[in-house]
C-alpha cells in the first residue's frame, strides 16, 4: 500500500470562521494506481489533497505514506520525504517567471541534491522530461512566452523530475480549453504507462474518470 488516509479531518476556526473542510475521510492507493477524485467546488478535495501530499497537517487522523506516518516525522523529513517521492501538479502551473521551462524541471532535483549531483545530469533528465511531454522545443522559455497548455506540460515534467512513487494534481485541467486538457490526460495516461508512478487526480471534470483505474466522488468534506 501506498498511501493511507485514516479518518481525516480538517477544520478551519477563528475570527468568525467556523468550517469543517474534510470530515473524516478514510481509503488507500496501491502504487501505480491512477485514482480520480471528482467532485463540484468547495467539496474539500483540494483540502484533502494538501493533507496528502504533506502540505496541510489535518486536524485529526493520520496519512501514511509507505508505512511512514506523514506527519509524525519531523518538519525537515516530511519536506525531504515530499520533495524526494511525491510529485505536484497544480491548476496554476506556479513555474518560476525567472527560469526557462528545463530550469523549472530541474529545480526539485537541485533542491535535493544540494550539489551532490552533476547539474548536467540532472539537466539532461530535464530535458528528456520535456521531450517526453512533448514540449521539447520550448525548453529555453520562460512561462510568460508559453501557453496553458504548454505550461502544463512543463509543470507535470517538473513533477516527475525526481522519480516520484505518486504525482497528486490538483485540478490539472481546469485552466485550460477541451483540446488541451485532452492532451493532458492522455499524457498523464502515457507517464502511468512508461514510468509506473501512481496519480491522484482531484477534479470537477468527469472526463478523467475514463483514465482512472479507480473513481471516488465526494461531496461536502466527505467520500460519498
Amino acid at each position: 500500500m501506498l498511501l493511507e488516509a485514516d479518518d481525516l479531518f480538517k477544520k478551519y476556526e477563528g475570527r468568525g470562521i467556523n468550517l469543517e473542510a474534510v470530515r473524516g475521510v478514510s481509503f488507500s492507493m496501491d502504487k501505480a494506481e491512477v485514482l480520480a477524485l471528482l467532485g463540484p467546488s468547495g467539496a474539500g478535495k483540494s483540502t484533502l489533497l494538501h493533507m496528502l501530499g504533506g502540505l496541510d497537517k489535518p486536524s485529526c487522523g493520520k496519512v501514511f505514506f509507505d508505512g511512514t506516518d506523514l506527519y509524525g516525522i519531523s518538519d525537515r523529513e516530511r519536506s525531504r520525504l515530499r520533495n524526494n517521492r511525491i510529485g505536484f501538479v497544480f491548476q496554476f502551473y506556479h513555474l518560476l517567471g525567472e527560469f526557462t521551462s528545463v530550469e523549472n524541471v530541474m529545480m526539485p532535483a537541485i533542491l535535493a541534491s544540494a550539489g551532490k549531483r552533476a547539474k548536467k545530469d540532472i539537466r539532461a533528465r530535464g530535458e528528456y522530461l520535456l521531450e517526453s511531454v512533448g514540449v521539447i522545443d520550448r525548453a529555453f522559455h520562460k512561462p510568460c512566452q508559453l501557453s496553458g497548455g504548454e505550461a502544463q506540460r512543463v509543470s507535470i515534467a517538473r513533477a516527475l523530475m525526481n522519480n516520484p512513487d505518486i504525482v497528486l494534481c490538483d485540478e490539472p485541467t481546469g485552466n485550460l480549453d477541451s483540446e488541451n486538457a485532452h492532451n493532458i490526460l492522455d499524457i498523464i495516461e502515457s507517464l502511468n504507462t512508461r514510468f509506473n508512478q501512481a496519480f491522484l487526480i482531484v477534479t470537477h471534470n468527469e472526463s478523467i474518470s475514463d483514465l482512472a483505474t479507480r473513481v471516488m466522488r465526494m461531496e461536502d468534506g466527505r467520500l460519498k
